[in-house]
């Protein structure tokens, strides 16, 4: 146990020592993490300023955080019928759409990107693809940072990315019960009223790709491409 606590905390400590670059003409930091893709991570969500903060919370394609997270106040549907959301946009099933209204658009455009919008065209939200990446090419430990639940994620060439466990909004309330959960750009084309999303847990076992109600606020952590 003893010498699984000093892991962790030399592991921290590489977060700010190793892993985090800001070029002169980059506002946000950066981990390179030494991923096949070449991908970079940002160090900290969307609207933090340290790696551990919760940051902003967006409903997916919606770029501005807000007090209250339902289909009501989303931006891309006209309500909702029999609990599902009548779609104005990112709709591959006319079942979802209003008035049947279909785009078979399945990844955010970038005026929708929370990533794009708040920090401009160099950064972006992951990809599903993006995401199973960083799950599959990474070692994981559940730890704290500043006294904030998270998993540290170390990469091939030994740099380390924090991901808080952040809460999520959902009918203007915080929910959190000790996992992450983050948005991808991707649809969940099957049921196009939710978006994948990634999470994690205590339990090294779970890394799970889901799907969440797009009209919730979720955390994003961005990813820019390698120059």
């Amino acid at each position: 146990m003893k010498t699984t606590r000093i892991y962790a905390l030399v592991a921290l400590m590489m977060v700010f020592a190793v892993s985090c670059t800001k070029p002169d003409d980059v506002e946000h930091e950066y981990v390179d993490l030494g991923l096949p893709s070449g991908t970079l991570w940002a160090a900290c969500n969307i609207g933090a300023t340290t790696p551990e903060g919760y940051g902003d919370y967006f409903a997916w394609g919606e770029t501005k955080a807000k007090s209250v997270y339902n289909w009501e106040k989303y931006k891309y549907a006209k309500g909702y019928y029999n609990e599902y959301p009548l779609l104005t946009k990112y709709c591959t099933d006319d079942y979802y759409g209003e008035n049947g209204f279909v785009d078979n658009l399945t990844f955010l455009q970038p005026g929708d990107d929370a990533a794009t919008a708040n920090w401009g065209r160099d950064w972006r939200m992951p990809t599903l693809e993006e995401w199973k990446e960083l799950r599959d090419n990474t070692t994981r430990i559940w730890t704290t940072q500043n006294g904030v639940y998270g998993k540290l994620f170390t990469g091939p060439n030994g740099n380390t990315l924090f991901l808080p466990a952040a809460k999520r909004q959902e009918e203007g309330l915080d929910f959190n019960y000790s996992f992450g959960c983050y948005w991808s750009s991707t649809l969940d084309e099957g049921s196009p009223g939710c978006a994948i999303i990634f999470t994690f847990q205590e339990r090294e076992s779970v890394y799970e790709i889901s799907s969440y109600y797009r009209s919730y606020g979720l955390s994003v952590r961005a990813v820019r491409d390698v120059r």
